[in-house]
């Protein structure tokens, strides 16, 4: 038997061996570095020093240095048995103190934060504080984020102009709010990456389909332009996208969205119709004006002469606009005295000319026009009739202003 055995006596039934307690005592510490961030709770708070329980064997001590840089406000706020997270400078001081930075910790939950945001991709809200030459800073706390131009919805590209100083592309943005979402994070090289556009994808997705579920076919409403295809024009509705297509642009024919509208411009638009299962919404803009053929017997009339423009030539004629709205035809027949073999041979697209309504068909919506019957003798007597009525109509309108009293 050992002498060391021999020299202790042996534990009563139930006490603990004395060396087995100052095993226990001896509690295995984690080893602290310089960088780690723990967690801890306010020990005290005095004006000379912050003490912090941080689950090691002695306290912490916040960094004196830092204690004339914490903001007075963030100062106050700290109380005893309050958790916060610091960051550990030194593990250990000529004293045998841990020494802590709570300012350094602030930034540490930003980043903790921003890695949740990443974890859950959850949309937030930022406010855009500086450009570069690439895009866009938004601090999540106090870190900082970029977030690249390829990832900045296009409802900032539509109002960039591409001329100029590429760092200055940005500056009007500085102070506005954007929903974002965190794509990626590096801590070891300070990287944080947002992204607007991913975030908008998610919000206009909730957003669609609120507003599939709320429209309704003839509602009036106020959207943007967003973008143009040949097909027709896209128009954000506040979160969602409708189209108006070529033909629902205007009661005249239009060859592109662009002679009718452009990127950027504010219209009211009528709800035509609402795809839940495809999730499209159908817009028309011609819809909230008067269908021109309605009012054409109100405005023209047989035998009246108008100025028109040669639309498009056919084998058999040429069509011509009298009005945004209405377009005639005239007939190879009625081009000219002669006979014509093709309308090139009179007319050409584009080039204004004169004509004389001789056909109106409301119903077929069809109007038919004369060149040839411009200067024809049957007319004269319906001409000077219609020159005399607007004379009297004129003069009527001067007799009916009140006469002026001369003093």
């Amino acid at each position: 038997m050992d002498d060391l055995d021999t020299l202790q006596p042996a534990p009563a039934a139930g006490e603990v061996n004395p060396m087995e307690a100052l095993l226990a005592d001896s509690v295995v510490f984690r080893q602290l570095h310089s960088g780690d961030i723990v967690d801890g709770t306010i020990v005290n708070v005095s004006p000379r020093e912050i003490l912090v329980d941080i689950g090691y064997k002695a306290d912490a001590l916040v960094d004196n240095r830092e204690l004339e840089r914490l903001d007075k406000d963030y100062l106050a706020s700290l109380s005893a048995g309050e958790p916060v997270v610091a960051y550990v400078l030194q593990p250990e001081d000529k004293d045998g103190n841990v020494i802590i930075s709570l300012l350094r910790a602030q930034q540490e939950q930003d980043w903790r934060q921003a890695d949740e945001l990443l974890k859950s991709q959850e949309v937030f809200e930022g406010v855009v504080t500086g450009y570069n030459r690439g895009g866009v800073i938004v601090r999540v706390g106090r870190v900082r984020g970029f977030v690249p131009a390829s990832q900045l919805s296009d409802r900032w590209h539509a109002q960039q102009d591409d001329g100029g100083d590429p760092e200055q592309r940005w500056t009007r943005l500085t102070g506005q709010n954007m929903q974002l979402k965190v794509v990626e994070l590096d801590r070891r090289r300070n990287r944080l990456i947002l992204s607007e556009r991913a975030a908008m994808r998610e919000w206009r997705k909730t957003r669609k389909d609120r507003l599939l579920s709320e429209l309704h076919p003839g509602d009036v409403l106020k959207g943007m332009v967003t973008s143009i295809a040949p097909f027709g024009a896209f128009v954000d509705l506040g979160g969602a996208d409708g189209l108006i297509h070529l033909s629902e642009l205007a009661w005249h024919r239009v060859e592109h969205p662009s002679e009718v509208v452009q990127v950027g411009q504010e219209v009211e638009v009528y709800v035509l119709n609402i795809d839940e299962e495809r999730k499209r919404i159908g817009l028309s803009l011609r819809r909230l004006t008067p269908e021109p053929w309605t009012t054409v017997s109100e405005v023209y009339t047989v035998g009246q002469v108008v100025d028109a423009v040669i639309t498009k030539l056919t084998n058999f004629g040429a069509f011509a606009k009298i009005n945004d709205s209405i377009e005639g035809l005239i007939h190879i027949s009625e081009l000219a005295d002669h006979r014509v073999a093709h309308p090139k041979e009179i007319v050409h697209e584009g080039e204004p000319v004169q004509v004389r309504i001789i056909r109106i068909d409301p119903q077929r919506r069809r109007i038919g026009l004369s060149m040839r019957q411009n200067s024809e003798d049957g007319y004269v007597e319906f001409d000077w009739r219609a020159e005399a009525q607007a004379a009297l109509q004129d003069e009527e309108s001067v007799d009916s202003e009140p006469a002026l009293e001369l003093n």
